[in-house]
């Protein structure tokens, strides 16, 4: 499973600007880790009230059974600030 394709597909519909959506993956110590950017006035959609939308994106990205080693991790990087 391509778990840069499925992050695309789950947070494509659920933004203003899909173009702006910008998915990095590197690997750290412990993790796979996928950092996820997306346009400043489409953070607030992507975390979701009580971080709740962010939370269902990451059960679903965790639960595929993956191609790593390592675990996966998925970080939702602000535009505005630096990685």
């Amino acid at each position: 499973m391509d778990i840069t394709a499925l992050i695309r597909a789950i947070v494509t519909p659920l933004v203003n600007d899909p173009d702006a959506v910008v998915i990095d993956a590197h690997e750290t110590d412990d993790y796979m880790a996928f950092d996820l950017t997306v346009a400043p006035d489409d953070v607030g959609r992507i975390i979701g009230k009580q971080g709740r939308v962010a939370q269902s994106i990451r059960t679903l990205v965790y639960s595929v059974k993956a191609p790593y080693t390592k675990r996966v991790r998925l970080n939702i990087l602000d535009a505005g600030r630096s990685k």
